[in-house]
């Protein structure tokens, strides 16, 4: 008898796509909030050990959203390795308050021109919380989703 492959992608793989794609879509709704004035951070600090002007460009927007993918790889399988069985997004909003306060507390003195948290205005704080909260339920009920869906498609396969 044929064996049939249900799961076609490892939830790894899942997990490193799904960062990637938060981390992009992340930075490009920080460059969209900064860009209406809702906040005074911008998603640019990534760049601030660069020298040049074509930070504030296109190839900076550009280059700032494929570094975010890749720093947000590590943000997701963080999440896979610990709550991928958490099945409320709940879980995953938690996760983006903890990253707002692991970035905005801890790791701040890394890019400079960068203030400590209590420096920005109410508006960006609450901006940059709400889009981490964002984040973390788009990587968390993502990450959560496909788990439970392997779990499914695992168990059908055990009754045939």
């Amino acid at each position: 008898m044929e064996e049939k492959n249900y799961y076609a992608v490892p939830l790894i793989t899942m997990a490193v796509v799904t960062g990637f794609i938060a981390g992009v879509f992340g930075s490009l709704l920080g460059y969209t909030v900064y860009y209406l004035n809702f906040t005074e951070i911008t998603p640019g600090v990534i760049l601030a050990p660069w020298n040049g002007g074509w930070k504030d460009g296109w190839a900076g927007i550009l280059l700032a959203a494929l570094l975010y993918g890749l720093v947000s790889i590590l943000a997701a399988l963080l999440y896979y390795g610990t709550l991928r069985k958490r099945k409320s997004f709940w879980w995953g909003a938690a996760y983006g308050v903890i990253l707002f306060l692991f970035v905005f507390l801890v790791l701040y003195p890394l890019f400079p021109g960068t203030k400590s948290l209590l420096k920005y205005d109410i508006n960006s704080i609450l901006t940059g919380l709400c889009a981490y909260v964002l984040y973390g339920v788009f990587i968390g009920y993502s990450i959560s989703y496909e788990y439970e869906e392997f779990i499914y498609l695992k168990q059908l396969k055990l009754k045939q």
